[in-house]
């Protein structure tokens, strides 16, 4: 039988049923992906809580995403005026 290319090389048709390793595989994937996902999400929820409870820290969120959204409004114009 010729080989299959469309396989990851470390999917080895001699070491058992492909489908087997592929299923394996990508289980793995999914398990390591959900974990990390999760991780992300937990820390994003904290960084909310602990800067939502800061009056301070959502004043200066606020002045730096206007300034940030001013700035490519601005830029926006100039371009727009350039082409």
């Amino acid at each position: 039988m010729p080989p299959i290319s469309a396989l990851p090389q470390f999917i080895d048709p001699a070491a058992g049923s492909v489908l087997t390793q592929s299923l394996v595989l990508g289980l793995i994937q999914i398990v390591i992906s959900v974990g990390v996902n999760a991780l992300i999400a937990l820390a994003a929820g904290s960084i909310a809580l602990f800067l939502g409870a800061r009056p301070t820290w959502l004043l200066v969120q606020r002045w730096l995403m206007g300034t940030v959204l001013a700035g490519l409004a601005m830029k926006m114009a100039f371009e727009a005026r350039r082409a």
